[in-house]
């Protein structure tokens, strides 16, 4: 908003809006921002010396640490002790491995495969100065790599004559259920540098992408802005504060989310993100849903609640008209309508099972339906993903090599995603993604009321949902279309390499070349490094590389521009290689794709193959799942592929919704048995319980309302002369009374309301739309 009112806006602002930190990294970067100010004023004391242990004594350094507030975020999270950790996972993901309680937590270091390669041995990205060389040779700017070997025009598209569109919308979906890696939102301001926005120069966390004059990407000026990911405490610049001084802890990336495949992009991977998606008035257990608009009767997700939002506008409509970006469990639902969609449908899905769920167990609290309305959720993401949807990407014979059958929970694997997965492998799917957005109508047709799009037309503007038909006929788009095909020398189209969010005409960005910087931001070492990683023989010369690149002119021009094998960006050596055969990756790719779903599979307490789990019964049941059953009940659709990943023609390789298996919920269907001796758990106002059983003892848990906080026992347990404890109460709490975080800003009067609380504004000033902020 400051930039904004300098009238400046760009593409790269509206993009950090879809990856914006949430609170709990924003505080984080606060205090690792602290840290570095620290630090900086330390050395403007004595510039001579090279680290604070010249100038500080071990105890001083550790008070400085604990001051910025970094500590908290690095000790082990407390794990509840009661019977729901085993029922349920925490929002967070925290305590899903009792013996290492992080792995694979939120707002934790994405894991490091290989060692980090910076230029100074500590932060400094790959490519940071000039004078740097590898293996003799500078690298090459990430946008010649672009421009000469990524690059292909929308004209120049193979299309995909196995998959249709739905196995590209899946992975970039799914790709958000598992990694989120916060990019600095204030570093060079907050260190008294300059915006990211405003500078063509490599300083603090600005490391701009050069751009030549006579380039046809348009950015009205010589680069293209780029934030580095924010490191997590106590590594880089200042981790000296932090452990052993005499060992310095190369930069490390944070990954927002909860590294499982646990549906966070419905539910979010914080307490503060949960508690803005759920509806608490509801008895259901439902989620949140959009109270201006739906979709012939059927459910869209609710808008962000910070606006004025930055999403694009219907520029036929007036400014009372807004459609604002969506609010999901993953921010960056907006980005595209096709992922807005898979969002949207999976919203109705968890309303759909917590309502059925309901009514087969009435006595079931709204806690209860919603956390086992998740659990199917979570299990429903998995299935799709490892049964229906890794084998066709990195073929049967590299599933079988990497994963195999499933054999039970190892609490031994560290099911935390890589850096190399996050930030390299799986954006092989950046290459699938095709220039043109399909609409269809009942028929499977074009229709003239719902003309296809280009992609640059879709970038944050749910308005063209909204006013373009809804899910249906996106849907049938995407059912019906072919994606593209990853082909050597037609690598992207030019919607993402030229028009990736066209704000302007003067300006645009391009996702090949961000791909290879982000790659170099976080230190990922060569691609031959990652091929002797994974068993491959390291590639020498030119010749070496023919042997898995069949274009020996892309091989040439990669050659041109790199000098040396070694010194390949991995995401683009990964890109480049022969697919395996029944494959759509290359053997490094279905490599590091397979080791990961493996350790995602196996390291999750909560994969919903554990026997501990699910019933045989209900597991029985969750294989019939499919994602085209969920099209079928939550969208218009009355005819689906059954197998979405599929290309088919329509009509003759579509089925009935009536002949697509479903789940059978009975399965899930409990007694209402009262405890003889105790009798069924006493709600308790603006509060909620679950009931479990452990070693044979009843109990329940009881938690508050947002707004409120618990007073008296949280867990009361079953005896034979009834609970131990009376049921806790829920009380107001007063949050005008929070001084580090007020929420209301200093211009406005915080009045405490029940649950929540109200700024007031006196005249002549009046409340703005951030609701907090008098103007």
């Amino acid at each position: 908003r400051h930039l904004r009112t300098r009238g400046i806006i760009a593409p790269d602002l509206l993009l950090a809006f879809s990856i914006f930190p949430e609170q709990e990294i924003q505080a984080v970067e606060r205090r690792g921002n602290s840290t570095q100010v620290l630090r900086k004023n330390v050395h403007q004391k004595q510039k001579r010396s090279l680290h604070p242990r010249d100038l500080l004594t071990t105890d001083l350094l550790s008070m400085i640490a604990n001051i910025s507030g970094c500590l908290s975020y690095m000790l082990p999270p407390k794990c509840p002790n009661n019977c729901l950790a085993n029922k349920y996972r925490l929002i967070t993901g925290a305590c899903n491995n009792r013996e290492n309680p992080r792995w694979g937590a939120s707002n934790t270091a994405l894991a490091r495969w290989l060692p980090p390669v910076y230029e100074d041995g500590i932060s400094q990205p790959k490519g940071w100065n000039s004078s740097f060389f590898f293996n003799g040779f500078q690298l090459p700017l990430v946008r010649e790599v672009t421009r000469r070997i990524i690059h292909a025009s929308n004209q120049a598209v193979t299309e995909d004559n196995l998959y249709s569109d739905a196995i590209m919308v899946w992975g970039q979906y799914i790709s958000h259920d598992m990694s989120f890696t916060p990019q600095s939102t204030n570093g060079a301001a907050f260190l008294k540098g300059v915006e990211c926005q405003l500078t063509c120069e490599n300083q603090k966390q600005c490391f701009p992408i050069k751009v030549f004059a006579n380039d046809t990407l348009s950015t009205g000026r010589g680069c293209m802005p780029f934030r580095r990911s924010f490191p997590v405490c106590g590594t880089g610049d200042h981790s000296i504060l932090f452990g052993n001084l005499s060992t310095l802890n190369p930069r490390e990336q944070i990954n927002g989310l909860t590294s499982f495949l646990d549906a966070s992009t419905v539910y979010g991977s914080t307490p503060a993100v949960e508690k803005k998606l759920r509806n608490f008035t509801s008895k259901e257990g439902l989620l949140g849903v959009n109270v201006q608009y739906d979709d012939n009767g059927r459910e869209y997700l609710p808008f962000v609640d910070q606006v004025p939002s930055s999403c694009a506008q219907d520029p036929n409509s007036d400014e009372s008209e807004r459609i604002e970006c969506f609010m999901a469990g993953d921010s960056r639902s907006s980005e595209v309508i096709s992922l807005t969609a898979m969002h949207t449908l999976w919203l109705r899905e968890h309303n759909r099972l917590a309502k059925t769920l309901k009514k087969l167990n009435m006595h079931w609290s709204s806690e209860t339906v919603y956390q086992e309305a998740r659990k199917i959720v979570g299990a429903q993401h998995q299935i799709i993903t490892l049964r229906d949807y890794i084998p066709k990407i990195i073929g049967p014979d590299a599933f079988n090599e990497y994963l195999g059958l499933y054999k039970g929970y190892d609490h031994t694997v560290d099911p935390t995603i890589s850096n190399v997965f996050s930030t390299a492998a799986f954006r092989f799917g950046h290459a699938t993604i095709h220039p043109i957005i399909k609409r269809l109508n009942a028929q499977y047709q074009d229709d003239p009321d719902l003309p296809s799009l280009h992609m640059h037309e879709v970038f944050f503007s749910p308005w063209r949902l909204i006013k373009g038909g809804g899910l249906d006929p996106l849907l049938r788009g995407i059912l019906a279309r072919s994606a593209k095909l990853l082909i050597q020398d037609q690598m992207m189209n030019e919607e993402l390499t030229e028009k990736l969010i066209v704000l302007s005409d003067n300006e645009s960005l391009d996702l090949a070349s961000l791909n290879l910087q982000r790659g170099r931001d976080h230190g990922l070492p060569g691609y031959n490094d990652w091929r002797q990683f994974c068993g491959l023989p390291r590639l020498e010369t030119q010749i070496d590389l023919n042997t898995v690149i069949a274009n020996r002119k892309v091989v040439e021009k990669i050659m041109e521009l790199y000098n040396n094998p070694n010194n390949i960006d991995v995401w683009l050596g990964g890109l480049a290689e022969n697919f395996l055969p029944g494959a759509r990756t290359g053997p490094l790719f279905a490599c590091i794709i397979g080791k990961q779903m493996k350790a995602l599979r196996d390291g999750d307490r909560f994969w919903w193959e554990n026997i501990h789990v699910f019933t045989e019964a209900q597991r029985h049941e969750l294989r019939k799942h499919s994602l085209s059953r969920v099209i079928c009940d939550n969208t218009g659709l009355s005819e689906v592929p059954l197998d979405v990943f599929r290309l088919g023609k329509f009509p003759q390789d579509f089925e009935s919704c009536d002949n697509v298996p479903g789940i059978n919920l009975e399965a899930w269907q409990e007694t209402n048995q009262q405890e003889e001796t105790c009798g069924f758990p006493k709600q308790v106002a603006n509060g909620n319980f679950v009931h479990c059983s452990e070693f044979g003892k009843s109990m329940v848990i009881y938690s508050c309302q947002k707004g409120y906080q618990l007073q008296g026992e949280e867990q009361l347990t079953c005896t034979n002369r009834g609970w131990n404890f009376l049921p806790p109460v829920c009380i107001d709490i007063n949050e005008c009374e929070n001084l580090i975080n007020p929420p209301c800003h200093l211009s406005a009067k915080c009045i405490n309301t029940r649950g929540s609380y109200q700024c007031l504004c006196m005249d002549p000033y009046e409340l703005a739309k951030d609701g907090r902020t008098c103007i």
